[in-house]
């Protein structure tokens, strides 16, 4: 089942992702083969948050890993801003449940790390570092150590790496499974506010959380046995407050009509 409730706004927008016809399968122990994915058409307009959410082993990373070239579709076609994922890799931005900082670099270090892969002169890259650490309110912590970071922390030293390389698609795997609630709820509303106070990126965001889905995209794409189940637009207005959200009754409507395929 598919509601979509910006149909128009999705024809006059130009096309950051887009999947017709995609199958994955890959090789089983047996020596068979399993779909992961099966017959996947999805469009996704740039500048749109996306939410993919569903049971563990439906497709969700899967999906992911197609748009940043790291699984190959067996059959149908993927493009990100009209180029193969392979050749668009300069455009995106990844964010993982776990940090990933390199344990010998500091907080400033490791945000520098993806410009100084880019050839970024040392100057720039740092004040470039510099001015994402203190959007991520981590000033004054340029100096710190991975190990002297707590997690809430670390994570957004990840999110100002991620960020510093000014990526067009960001591409989110339960980038806050990790972290305690507090620290959850205060970290998504760090990315939020970074997220909808730019020019929006296209993201696309892999969650088992569906409260978390909805209160954070403008578009919830339920995945199950490799499938798109649903499609619903949000329809909740920005900007938006995580403390409330989920007393909207929209919020309520999206979740309860979910919450029994997941």
């Amino acid at each position: 089942m598919t509601e979509t409730t910006t149909g128009a706004t999705r024809a006059t927008t130009p096309t950051a992702i887009q999947m017709s016809g995609v199958t994955v399968e890959f090789a089983d122990p047996l020596g068979g083969t399993k779909q992961v994915l099966k017959g996947i058409d999805l469009t996704v307009p740039a500048g749109q948050f996306i939410a993919l959410v569903g049971k563990s082993g439906c497709g969700k990373t899967t999906l992911l890993n197609m748009v940043a070239a790291l699984v190959r579709p067996t059959t149908g076609t993927v493009t990100v801003g009209g180029e193969t994922p392979k050749a668009a890799r300069r455009n995106l931005g990844f964010m993982l449940a776990r940090d990933a900082l390199l344990p010998w670099r500091t907080a400033q270090g490791n945000v520098e790390y993806g410009l100084e892969l880019r050839g970024v002169p040392k100057q720039e890259r740092r004040e470039t570092a510099r001015r994402w650490l203190e959007a991520v309110h981590l000033g004054g912590s340029e100096r710190l150590w991975p190990w002297q970071l707590s997690q809430g922390m670390r994570q957004r030293v990840a999110l100002a790496r991620t960020w510093a390389l000014d990526p067009d698609v960001l591409l989110m795997d339960e980038p806050f499974a990790a972290l305690d609630v507090t620290t959850r709820v205060a970290v998504q509303e760090e990315f939020l506010r970074l997220w909808q106070s730019e020019q929006h990126k296209t993201v696309i965001f892999v969650t088992h959380d569906l409260g978390e889905a909805i209160a954070l995209a403008d578009r919830v794409v339920l995945l199950g046995e490799g499938r798109v189940l649903y499609d619903v637009e949000v329809g909740l207005e920005r900007p938006r407050d995580l403390q409330t959200v989920a007393g909207e009754p929209r919020y309520q409507e999206i979740y309860n009509q979910l919450r029994s395929s997941i």
